[in-house]
């Protein structure tokens, strides 16, 4: 370091001979090291830009491969060799400013020995005598002047040795700017001075180094090509860093370093807006595709709420230990994965099945903490439930190490969701839950990365068969299921009481979409149908009910005084859709398990369509959901809502009409009514079967 100092002295020395000021020659040392490290600050510019121009790239990888710290550590590490960028550039600017910073602390205690280059011995003489000197009074003239003399000559050590006795009283800093006419004062005040020690004016000090650190964060923050990046957390958490360090310096260090420091500042803000114009980021980086990229990654993050700051996940522990568990399993065969507990019940007949018929482990994976799946595990030992959340559902799916993995999500692969990176064959089945158009009701290429599809009906065959065809995609296994839920359906219904009601119930049970029932036509159709003899109950999404609490507590106090209109919206009835005479709804799928269970028709109200696949019509086929409406009941336009009362009443009265051609329907496009859990299960044992046979032969 003191080499160091040394050299730094003599800059300073050279840069107060230009300006005979001791601040403004440390401003102008300041300026000086930063042309000196420009070559430095653009070689950063440039790592800095090259950084976020491969940023979108990164992004992607750490979308693709998100839960998996290793695989994202491993493909950034290619990214960054193929750039040749290094991640550690950005720090060398801050490691010099330090270095010059320790050095120039030296020069600043002890500025008079570097700008008068005194000998060394002298020098430590000097400097051992004026802090054993330190306090006394600096106006004993006749001492002063006898050092003066004493430093004139030249003669140092015999003059030093016959005056140290007489020199009390003697400010030795004092003396020496006599000798040289030097002045440590700039704008009032003494930049040896310490403002902790000090206090009075030099509290304007550490403010002053604390506000150039704020400027220059704000200016990184809007310009510097890597921070404008960084998230409010990471710009803030610096900016609040800089500013204390700043403050520390400025109370606890001579105002000639806080000076350096504040300077520096100021400059590097400067140089910021030069080194953008000359070497501009725009011109090199997509920020568009950059946006997206940050986008897809934060939909990623978000998954599962975002947390309350110091919240902490119950059930993490849990979580962890159930990861552990499973992978702790070798030779898994069968996997079932469920979003949550309402899910197990499209599995619930092959699961039955599976149990009773084989002795295949099951293991069941949810994301669902409170599952059923967990109060079956603990009857069922050949079931092994698991908890996993959603974000740590990720990275198992791409370590998944099993035979056959059976979903009810669809997507797997476009999304967070994706097929196992460990296993290539692995056979990934896919089980509808529910019964209308996938293509019109899922996302563009929703089984595209599925290897086997169970189908309910011969419309599922067809749209499949056609969406290959379409976009020139290798064909899947699809499987003549039929649909377990169904099944089970018309076996309770079969056992259900059937006593006539006095009054024919209608229900009413609208979708979650823009412009339903509720949003569109509700009150008027309550009107028309307000005492004709009709007990009607409206059950409105529960993400109306949610979100639209107003409008629900208005529709119920608008209908508290009519004893045959029941706004339902805390769901605690008892009662089920299949005891209505009648149902009316929009595009709800609960029109399908209604009309195919009962047999009775449905008053469909033609609100638009909920449509998931925007490209639906590129498939040669009609959906379902659309011409199925003329088959199973009727269609109510929801601008004449004053034909509602006369179209319930003719489909009420035409219900046996209706009972014979919904079983017919149900008949043609239903595979395996009543058998579906014994033909899904089946094929569940063949595919492990054939997985295994090929794993010995291999």
């Amino acid at each position: 370091m003191r080499i160091l100092s040394e050299a730094l002295g003599y800059v300073m020395y050279f840069c107060y001979y230009l300006v005979h000021n001791y601040g403004l020659a440390i401003i102008l040392f300041t300026l000086i090291s930063k042309i000196v490290l420009l070559p430095v600050s653009v070689w950063v510019q440039k790592n800095s830009i090259k950084m976020v121009k491969m940023q979108p790239e990164i992004n992607r990888i750490k979308a693709k491969h998100f839960g998996d710290a290793d695989r994202i550590a491993d493909e950034q590490s290619k990214i960054f060799k193929r750039e040749k960028y290094n991640p550690l550039a950005s720090l060398i600017p801050l490691a010099v400013q330090i270095i010059l910073l320790m050095g120039l602390v030296e020069v600043i205690y002890h500025p008079l020995d570097y700008l008068l280059h005194l000998p060394q011995d002298v020098i430590t003489a000097f400097n051992g005598l004026a802090v054993s000197l330190a306090g006394a009074n600096p106006e004993s003239s006749s001492i002063q002047l006898a050092v003066v003399e004493m430093i004139k000559s030249g003669n140092y050590a015999e003059q030093f040795a016959a005056l140290q006795s007489g020199l009390a009283g003697v400010d030795i800093a004092s003396v020496l700017q006599q000798v040289q006419g030097i002045s440590l004062n700039f704008c009032g005040m003494n930049l040896s001075w310490v403002p902790s020690e000090v206090g009075g004016i030099d509290i304007i000090v550490p403010i002053a180094a604390g506000i150039s650190a704020w400027l220059l964060c704000v200016a990184q923050n809007a310009a510097n090509v890597i921070q404008a990046e960084q998230s409010k957390l990471n710009k803030y958490g610096m900016m609040a860093f800089s500013v204390g360090l700043s403050l520390y310096l400025g109370w606890f260090v001579p105002a000639g370093v806080a000076l350096y420091w504040i300077a520096s500042n100021l400059f590097a803000i400067l140089q910021q807006y030069l080194l953008n114009w000359a070497i501009n980021p725009k011109d090199y980086v997509d920020y568009e595709e950059l946006e997206a990229s940050k986008q897809e990654l934060e939909e990623l993050q978000s998954i599962g709420g975002k947390k309350k700051l110091f919240e902490k996940n119950p059930y993490a522990k849990r979580e962890k230990k159930d990861f552990k568990r499973f992978f702790s399993v070798v030779n898994k065969h069968l996997v079932f994965y469920s979003e949550s507990s309402g899910f197990y019940k499209y599995y619930q007949g092959i699961i039955e099945w599976l149990l009773a018929h084989t002795n295949l482990t099951i293991h069941y994976i949810t994301s669902d903490p409170e599952d059923q799946i967990f109060a079956l595990a603990e009857k069922e030992d050949k079931i092994r439930a698991y908890y996993i959340g959603e974000k740590r559902l990720i990275t198992l799916m791409m370590k998944m190490d099993a035979d056959v993995v059976v979903m009810t999500m669809p997507d797997i692969e476009n999304f967070h969701i994706k097929r196992s990176y460990i296993r290539k064959d692995i056979e990934y089945i896919y089980i509808p839950h529910c019964m209308d158009s996938l293509n019109m009701t899922m996302r563009t290429g929703s089984m595209d990365h599925y290897d086997t599809v169970y189908c309910v009906g011969k419309h599922h065959t067809e749209e499949i068969r056609k969406t290959e065809e379409a976009y020139g995609l290798p064909p899947k296994k699809l499987i003549d299921w039929g649909y377990c839920l169904l099944d089970r359906m018309i076996e309770d219904y079969r056992k259900a009481d059937k006593t006539p009601h006095e009054k024919k119930h209608i229900l009413i049970a609208p979708s979650w979409q823009k412009d339903n029932i509720v949003d569109s036509c509700l009150e008027g159709m309550l009107d028309d149908l307000a005492g004709k003899g009709y007990e009607v109950v409206v059950r409105p999404h529960p993400q109306q009910v949610r979100l639209q609490q107003d409008k629900m507590d208005r529709l119920k106090e608008r209908y508290a005084k009519n004893p045959d209109i029941d706004i339902q919206t805390d769901f605690s009835s008892n009662s089920t859709v299949f005891e209505a005479d009648l149902l009316v709804t929009d595009w709800s799928g609960i029109a399908y398990e209604y009309a195919f269970t009962t047999k009775k028709p449905v008053l469909f109200v033609d609100t638009p369509m909920k449509v998931m696949n925007p490209e639906y019509q590129k498939i040669d086929t009609v959906p379902i959901n659309i011409w199925m409406r003329d088959v199973i009941g009727d269609r109510l336009d929801p601008a004449k809502t004053e034909e509602t009362e006369s179209k319930v009443r003719n489909l009420l009265e035409q219900k046996d009409a209706y009972h014979d051609r919904i079983e017919k329907f149900v008949e043609e496009y239903v595979y395996n009514l009543g058998n579906s859990a014994e033909v899904g299960a089946k094929y569940i044992v063949q595919a492990v079967q054939e997985q295994i046979k090929k794993a010995k032969e291999q």
